[in-house]
């Protein structure tokens, strides 16, 4: 987790569980206004979303408190990624990505593959139940709603860090160098690992953009509805 403000990095915090890392978040949005960039999902592809039964997001994550671990364990289609399932044919009206991750440059994967090289699905069924404790809290959760004084949203590091190969620490140390929004008792934590790294560059490149997070407003297409957005710079609209 990392904390900027005013175009510098003021923290950088390891070791947090998904639930005190929320926690964490709430708390700094008592002392004024707040914007959060979530590394996860904050929903699937919206033919599933239907199928199981969900009309919005809300009920989606509704759904995945009560069923998510369950999936987790049986990874039955259109889960895949653990030992003996493998990822299910190809079908175009069954689409593996959110119109989000299609339109990415980056190309995230999918939030359907729950194990496996850079997986995404399992944090992302463990992080959309709490969405609804942020929204209970006050927050804004884009693109569902407009920005207010506390705002959570979905990012993908890799669209914030840029190419880099943030497996070598010597290609993130040269990332960060000489950026003097960095502290410099900061810069050698940032470097220490890849979920520094992309803390600390997404938070420097979140807090450069805030004019525009604060004037993000809510999606109007009813499947961005569904399936949410990721948020990069210029993405004032989706």
């Amino acid at each position: 987790m990392a904390e900027a403000r005013q175009g510098e990095l003021l923290s950088l915090t390891g070791g947090l569980d998904r639930e005190a890392a929320v926690a964490h978040v709430v708390a700094l949005a008592r002392s004024g206004p707040l914007v959060a960039g979530l590394d996860f999902a904050f929903s699937f592809p919206a033919w599933w979303v239907r199928e199981l039964g969900c009309a919005s997001a809300d009920a989606l994550w509704a759904r995945v408190a009560r069923d998510g671990e369950a999936w987790l364990a049986a990874c039955a289609p259109p889960l895949w990624g653990r030992p003996g399932r493998p990822r299910p044919a190809r079908d175009a009206s069954r689409p593996e990505l959110r119109a989000t991750e299609r339109d990415s440059p980056w190309r995230p994967k999918s939030a359907f593959q729950v194990g496996g090289a850079g997986t995404v699905g399992t944090g992302s069924l463990r992080g959309m139940p709490l969405l609804g404790g942020l929204r209970a809290a006050g927050f804004a959760l884009w693109p569902w709603d407009d920005a207010g004084a506390a705002t959570a949203l979905e990012i993908h590091p890799r669209a914030l860090t840029g190419a880099v190969v943030k497996s070598s620490r010597a290609a993130r140390e040269a990332r960060l160098a000489g950026d003097e929004r960095l502290p410099p008792a900061l810069r050698a934590a940032a470097a220490a690992s890849e979920d520094a790294f992309d803390a600390a560059v997404s938070a420097l490149v979140m807090a450069e953009h805030l004019p525009e997070l604060l004037a993000l407003r809510a999606a109007r297409d009813p499947v961005t509805r569904l399936e949410g957005a990721i948020w990069r710079p210029g993405t004032a609209g989706v």
